[in-house]
């Protein structure tokens, strides 16, 4: 007998027929002889419905009250779920975040994990329980406060139970059948990855591929859990997430994505002298707002502009926190740009092969298509441009990369 943990998210568990035929794919595994720890999220538009409701209130909401009102899908899920097993005749529980001991800091809405004691969990298991766990949700123990892990966090539950509880594989259940090349509803011809590193997928993930979160690849990665992406609504080959191999590095660009929840902004004239730059970033950090792109000009007068992004959600705080900032350092003004998309090509083959973001601008400007900021890794170069083009570009890139094959020249 092997433990299976096995992650449903919003659209699989989004009415009740869903539930029961969830339930159904559940049992299979029970009835295999393994031990089963589900993970949910909440139904399909319910996160976003509760946090509406927040927003009417105030849309400058505490990140605390954020996670009172939001953890309350993922319960209705597990306590629906665990209800359609019971009915079959299967003995289920369901649990929450804080009851299986998922410990994590007390950054409200974008929580980190500590650790999972799983005590709850081990003692279920033992009298033969279906455990069904609420994605999404832990606890701070300093005040014993809910916290929520950031949207997509019921992968990184599931993958983090999965670790925890020495789970080889982890099986993402979701509305697509595995990890394409690119978004299957932007470019037609994208194609169904058959597996991919952890390291490609992680990039993908952070760059605005909405199959996984990244930090549930960050977990499998460390821990060497495996990570089976599947379709919920049929049963056929998924993707898999797994440590790198030789055969993934033939090929020069597995993914091309874009990201849409994106801003920019900038502060103009910052005085040019050591240690500004820290001063600015430090003061975002305390505040939990994540940069991601950074710019800084070339210096005149003793001037310069430096410009960020940061997560479409964070604009308003960090837009607020700039304008506090350049006051304090003597900075002109403070602008921000919300119609803008990072659009990214991603493979571990770009390691050994020369030439990928040559071609890549110019098969932007090829299109017409201005390239604002310009981010790069080994495996990934993100360029940020006019949101308007962030289709275009995703369709022009994979053509260019995927589907006339590995060449660059």
């Amino acid at each position: 007998m092997s433990l299976i943990v096995m992650k449903f998210g919003g659209t699989s568990v989004g009415t009740i027929e869903r539930i029961k035929n969830v339930a159904k794919r559940v049992a299979k595994k029970k009835d295999e002889g393994h031990d089963v720890i589900v993970t949910v999220s909440a139904m399909a538009g319910e996160t976003d419905r509760l946090i509406n409701l927040l927003k009417e209130i105030d849309p400058k909401y505490d990140p605390r009250e954020y996670d009172m009102v939001v953890s309350t899908g993922e319960q209705v899920s597990i306590g629906l779920l665990a209800q359609a097993l019971k009915s079959m005749g299967y003995d289920a529980i369901s649990l929450t975040g804080p009851q299986i001991g998922m410990i994590t800091d007390g950054a409200h809405s974008k929580a980190r994990i500590v650790e999972i004691t799983g005590e709850r969990l081990r003692k279920e298991l033992a009298k033969g329980k279906i455990c069904v766990v609420a994605g999404f949700q832990g606890i701070f123990p300093e005040t014993g406060d809910i916290t929520t892990l950031g949207r997509g966090g019921s992968d990184t539950t599931a993958v983090a139970i999965a670790a925890a509880m020495k789970a080889k594989v982890c099986e993402i259940y979701t509305d697509v059948d595995g990890v394409y090349t690119a978004d299957p509803r932007i470019v037609k011809k994208a194609k169904k990855l058959d597996k991919i590193s952890y390291e490609e997928m992680l990039e993908l993930a952070s760059l605005g591929a909405k199959v996984l979160q990244s930090r549930s690849v960050e977990f499998g990665m460390k821990y060497g859990v495996d990570i089976l992406v599947l379709s919920s609504l049929e049963e056929k080959p998924g993707t898999l997430v797994t440590k790198e191999d030789k055969d993934m590095e033939k090929v020069i660009v597995s993914g091309v994505t874009s990201d849409k929840n994106q801003a920019k902004i900038t502060i103009t004239e910052v005085p040019d002298r050591p240690g500004i730059a820290a001063e600015i970033f430090e003061e975002l950090a305390k505040q939990n707002i994540n940069v991601d792109m950074i710019v800084q000009n070339v210096s005149t007068a003793g001037k310069t502009d430096i410009s960020f992004t940061v997560a479409q959600t964070d604009i308003l705080r960090a837009f607020d926190a700039c304008k506090i900032i350049a006051k304090n350092i003597g900075a002109s003004n403070v602008l921000s740009d919300e119609n803008i998309a990072k659009v990214s090509i991603v493979g571990v083959g770009m390691k050994s092969h020369a030439g990928v973001a040559a071609a890549m601008f110019k098969t932007l400007a090829e299109n017409n298509i201005n390239i604002q900021m310009i981010s790069t890794s080994e495996i990934k170069i993100s360029c940020v441009i006019d949101e308007k083009f962030s289709e275009l570009a995703v369709r022009v890139l994979h053509e260019r990369f995927v589907e006339e094959g590995d060449h660059v020249s």
